[in-house]
């Protein structure tokens, strides 16, 4: 809490100074109310002594009036407090809206690069009304306490003075326990706002990725990373639960406990002369003025309070790189959100990079992929995407898949990777089951280390360039195997562009093709002998492209590509064309004289790039 306070409070202060005669205005009003919480006990106990004890109900019915009378003055002094409250909150809000824009027109100006967009937006509205609220509620709700106080503390000192004995003591004690408690309850409900952003932006890194994550085998360690932030979340949440409870201890000692010392004493100070008027009137202020007001004051700054500390110490922070970056990273902000982008090291990071010692037991060229009479539908009504394929694609094989748009190419690997289950048939890889299943004559073998899926929206997260291109390595590679899988797809101009391989990249600041060539370099450098090619290179131009594809053709391991030019078809072992009615398969020159719709697919693709 130390920065927000030293940053926020001088400011409050001189805020408040230029507006004295705002304040002037309120305390008027607020005076005239306090007239009111006077009135209320002592008009109470005027009726009981003077009046219905002593036989008077004439006088006693007339003390009631007045207390009555006071009410309706309430009222005007009311609708004065608010109209006085518009000439603090207004500028307040002015002046956050002010200070806003200059911070994200300055941050604008010194980085374009990193300007705060979104960030900026959600400051300029939703944060800004957010601490005019609060703002507002607080100045309510204090100036309503100290009035209050003020009329039942002078009610109570011209009824009886040793009444104020009973009720001071403790109510200062409650207001000092509940001030010693606030910083901490500020400093725990941003803990709390930082946990959530950091889970909220490790779900949403999650969800953007969950293809990818499936696909190479790696639930287990993103539950872990994610169930930490849902652990340090519920750790803040009770933490901040506990000192809230504070809050609750406070108003029991400063409102509850004169109560009921009061009612403890009541026969002392009755033989001491205090009258049964004075004692129902010092009820009358503890329990309808003092303990209202100060459960509704302890309420306010505890939520509110905090909340408005929290959103002006965002406001009125740095607009630097580091919260626009945040800003467009997602939910999270600043160091959060880098943390919360940021992978785990790997459990063996340290070990030195050994290939062999990695690779999964299948040969060298690569593993078998066997489809035995798959059907696959979208829905137990729906039309099969894939009916009855039979496909076997042989160890080191590269297989090119083709076909319309929609027939059915990214099913097909979703089914090869073991994201997709079969309605029937089976999908075999190695002679095992896809999804990892444990096969007849051996263990399960680890999805992540039997095949990659690249997608055609590659994934791609905050961090180190070295995180992402290692991210499938079960053992850190050094440098060298970076470079050399780099070369080989393409990717060095732009590591060396980005500074290297211990630069961090902004996803958001990397085009699609660059993304691509990274997650193609994540492929190329992981141990799968199997590598999915789901229009990977969509986004790269033909060089790129064909230099990519060669970097895999010359990896050992089997490649399947789903194809986004039919040039991918002509470096093709064999070519898969489906077509919505059966699936063909054989060489780009077999194809040209078997099938329609290939010979369509290449005129057009010709038609198109002439």
């Amino acid at each position: 809490m130390g920065r927000p306070r030293g940053r926020v409070m001088p400011q409050a202060l001189r805020f408040l100074g230029r507006r004295l005669p705002v304040l002037g205005a309120l305390a008027g009003w607020s005076l005239l109310e306090s007239g009111h919480t006077f009135l209320s006990g002592y008009a109470v106990a005027r009726a009981l002594d003077d009046g219905f004890l002593s036989g008077h109900t004439a006088v006693g019915l007339l003390w009631l009036g007045v207390a009555g009378l006071a009410v309706l003055v309430g009222g005007p002094a009311g609708r004065g407090v608010f109209r006085g409250l518009a000439g603090l909150v207004e500028p307040f809000r002015d002046g956050l809206v002010r200070a806003v824009v200059h911070r994200s027109l300055t941050a604008a100006v010194a980085d374009p690069a990193h300007a705060a967009g979104s960030a900026a937006v959600s400051r300029l509205t939703h944060q800004t009304e957010m601490a005019r609220d609060s703002f507002a509620g607080l100045v309510l709700v204090a100036r309503s306490f100290v009035f209050t106080a003020i009329g039942a503390l002078a009610g109570l000192a011209s009824l009886a003075p040793q009444l104020l004995l009973l009720v001071v003591p403790p109510l200062l004690a409650g207001l000092l326990l509940f001030a010693a408690a606030l910083r901490p309850m500020a400093t725990r409900q941003r803990e709390y706002l930082a946990a959530d952003e950091t889970l909220s932006a490790r779900l949403g890194a999650v969800a953007e990725g969950l293809r990818d994550v499936v696909a190479c085998g790696a639930q287990e360690p993103t539950a872990a990373w994610v169930h930490a932030a849902v652990e340090a979340e519920a750790r803040a949440a009770r933490s901040l639960a506990r000192w809230s409870a504070v809050r609750a201890l406070s108003l029991g000692v400063a409102g509850q406990l004169p109560v009921l010392l009061l009612l403890l004493a009541a026969p002392r100070l009755l033989r001491q002369g205090v009258t049964a008027g004075a004692l129902l009137g010092a009820l009358t202020y503890l329990t309808q003025s003092l303990l209202p007001a100060l459960h509704t004051l302890l309420s306010a700054l505890g939520t509110a309070g905090t909340r408005l500390l929290v959103v002006l110490d965002r406001l009125m922070g740095p607009t630097g790189p580091e919260t626009a970056d945040a800003g467009r990273a997602g939910p999270a902000h600043g160091r959060a959100a880098a943390e919360a982008e940021r992978p785990s090291t790997p459990p063996s990071a340290g070990r030195p990079y050994s290939p062999a010692a990695t690779a999964p037991p299948v040969p060298r060229d690569g593993p078998r992929v066997e489809l035995r009479s798959v059907t696959f539908a979208y829905g137990p009504g729906a039309k099969p995407v894939l009916r009855d394929l039979d496909l076997t694609v042989e160890p080191g094989e590269h297989l090119v898949v083709v076909g319309p748009s929609g027939i059915g190419k990214s099913t097909l690997t979703g089914l090869m990777a073991g994201l997709l289950t079969p309605g029937a048939g089976e999908v075999r890889v190695h002679g095992r089951p896809v999804r990892g299943l444990p096969a007849h004559d051996g263990p399960a073998v680890d999805p992540a280390l039997l095949r990659v899926l690249i997608p055609q929206q590659a994934y791609v997260f905050t961090g180190t360039l070295r995180d992402n291109l290692t991210y499938l390595c079960p053992d850190l590679a050094p440098d060298t195997a970076l470079a050399t899988a780099a070369t080989a797809v393409g990717l060095d101009a732009l590591a060396d562009r980005l500074g290297g391989f211990g630069a961090r990249i902004d996803p958001a600041a990397l085009s699609l093709g660059e993304r691509q060539l990274i997650a193609l370099g994540r492929a190329h450098l992981s141990p799968a002998p199997l590598v999915l090619l789901d229009e990977a290179t969509c986004h790269l131009d033909p060089a790129a492209e064909a230099r990519a594809e060669q970097a895999f053709l010359t990896r050992p391991g089997t490649v399947i590509t789903v194809a986004h030019r039919i040039s991918s078809a002509l470096r093709a072992d064999r070519v898969l064309v489906l077509d919505g009615s059966r699936a063909t398969c054989g060489t780009h020159d077999e194809l040209i004289a078997r099938s329609a719709v290939y010979r369509d697919l290449v005129g057009r693709w010709r038609t198109q790039h002439v």
